[in-house]
């Protein structure tokens, strides 16, 4: 897999197990795009990247339709004004609680970093029960930003692998 992945990209891995998704997932992709137009991911590169990334990751697993929609809407929630009705009504509830599974919980409900933390943990586990396919983008997502992690400060860096040792990981296996 190369570093930059294009709707081309992801296209082509969709059709080769299942054409008829093609076009629900270029619809993804456009919404996905206009939401994060001018947003920059700290690499400096257009923010359509780390969504089209994580669904190619989950294209290579042969994700269906609704698990490709909500990795590229997956970040929508929280980082632009769309919302979980809204991607409902483009898509189907299926979507938009796979968005909002996969949404982290307001920093403003939270007096403290870890406060925040625990809530999250909470509910990526209580996700487990709701439906695997949250875990299965979450860990997508989360193999995507290791991936990236260089553009992080170190203590970022730190923070976020320890994260993944503790949570991710256990999760996965």
């Amino acid at each position: 897999m190369n570093d930059k992945i294009s709707i081309d990209d992801l296209i082509q891995s969709v059709k080769s197990y299942n054409a008829s998704m093609v076009s629900t997932i270029r619809k993804a992709y456009d919404m996905a795009y206009n939401l994060h137009n001018g947003q920059l991911r700290q690499s400096g590169e257009p923010y359509i990247i780390h969504p089209l990334t994580v669904a190619y990751i989950l294209s290579e697993m042969m994700a269906d339709a609704d698990t490709i929609c909500a990795a590229l809407l997956h970040d929508t929630l929280e980082d632009t004004n769309i919302t979980k009705e809204e991607i409902a009504e483009n898509f189907n509830s299926n979507v938009a609680n796979l968005v909002d599974g996969v949404t982290k919980i307001s920093k403003l409900n939270f007096s403290t970093k870890e406060d925040q933390n625990h809530a999250n943990t909470r509910k990526i586990i209580t996700g487990i029960t709701t439906d695997v396919r949250i875990i299965l983008i979450k860990l997508a997502d989360r193999l995507h930003n290791m991936r990236t992690l260089q553009f992080k400060t170190e203590f970022k860096q730190k923070e976020n692998s320890l994260e993944t040792l503790e949570i991710f990981v256990p999760m996965a296996y």
